[in-house]
């Protein structure tokens, strides 16, 4: 099970009820991850396998290249990547093709480092704002992270301001109840942001530790609807000053480099303080994960890399890393 420590600040509760032991647990949510990460190692290790290494080649660091943009590494990062390796190659630090892998995992896990961020639920209680396009992830994205806040011991308030997609409601009360936490609700075309409003007053007046506002899916090109999002956080400001604590973005991995563009946008709309990317078990584009990280200077909080409730997890650079090369950290 997930050890909460790694994915809150302010919570204290119990991690779970697995007796196993924690580095066992890590073990196997390490394994998982590898399993899940599949089509993305495959593309990428597949790439680099058939590289007969020889530093002096141009045409292996040529191919190289393009193995790291087919993983979606975006170009900037690529760049950075080579050019590390070449340094590397040039003082004599790389000879053979395990050299080259070795050092690739150690600087895709240097450049994700800075991407490991907690979520902070040290106010009382923490304003929670979950965005996104249609599709992504978001709303389960919510209802799971309302069960892992029960789960670490905290209360939480889940307020549906998404008052467009018939079924979203629904299947956030549902996750609710699941969660034992407070839901509050809309009816179609109400204001979201009155939706918003009236959840963080619930999360104030009943003293909650988080509370979580689903928003409706939006195309990051649709400029009234991003005005809309703009008002939802006014509104949520105007109850809480200090509020929202967390604004994250739900990014679908398997979009690839337009996850950057969306990230781009809404961030000119709200302030994001962080990124979950959803459907990584999905994709051969993993790489997108080095590319928000360099390009965009936002942390990844989260990653989704499967259906269950422990397959929304912290993100850990050097784990990620390890998995994305098929090799133990």
């Amino acid at each position: 099970m997930i050890d909460y420590s790694e994915m809150f600040i302010g919570l204290s509760g119990e991690a779970s009820s697995d007796q196993a032991p924690p580095e066992e647990r890590r073990r196997g949510l390490f394994r998982r991850l590898v399993e899940n990460l599949g089509a993305s190692r495959r593309a990428l290790t597949q790439q680099i396998s058939t590289i007969a290494f020889d530093p002096a080649d141009d045409a292996v660091w040529e191919e190289l290249e393009e193995a790291l943009l087919l993983a979606d590494c975006g170009v900037p990062a690529t760049v950075e990547i080579v050019g590390r390796l070449e340094r590397q190659a040039a003082d004599g630090a790389l000879r053979t093709s395990e050299d080259l892998t070795a050092a690739l995992r150690d600087i895709i896990a240097e450049l994700l480092s800075g991407s490991e961020s907690r979520i902070d639920l040290t106010a009382k209680p923490s304003v929670v704002l979950v965005v996104g396009v249609n599709g992504t992830g978001k709303t389960t994205t919510v209802g799971k992270l309302a069960e892992h806040v029960r789960r670490a011991g905290g209360s939480v308030v889940v307020g549906a301001a998404d008052t467009f997609r018939a079924a979203a409601g629904e299947q956030l009360e549902t996750w609710a109840s699941r969660a034992g936490a407070d839901f509050v609700g809309s009816v179609p075309g109400q204001d979201p942001a009155a939706v918003a409003y009236d959840a963080v007053a619930a999360g104030e007046s009943r003293g909650r530790d988080a509370v979580i506002i689903d928003t409706a899916g939006r195309l990051h090109t649709q400029s009234n609807l991003m005005e809309e999002l703009a008002k939802v956080r006014r509104v949520i400001t105007q109850r809480m000053p200090e509020a929202p604590h967390e604004t994250l973005l739900v990014v679908d991995a398997t979009t690839g480099q337009n996850g950057l563009q969306q990230a781009r946008l809404f961030g000119d709309a709200v302030p994001l303080t962080g990124i979950a990317l959803t459907k990584l078990d999905g994709t051969a584009k993993g790489g997108i994960a080095i590319a928000i990280a360099h390009e965009l200077g936002l942390p990844i909080k989260l990653i989704g890399v499967g259906e269950t409730l422990d397959d929304l997890r912290p993100f850990r650079a050097a784990e990620f890393a390890s998995a994305l090369l098929g090799e133990t950290p």
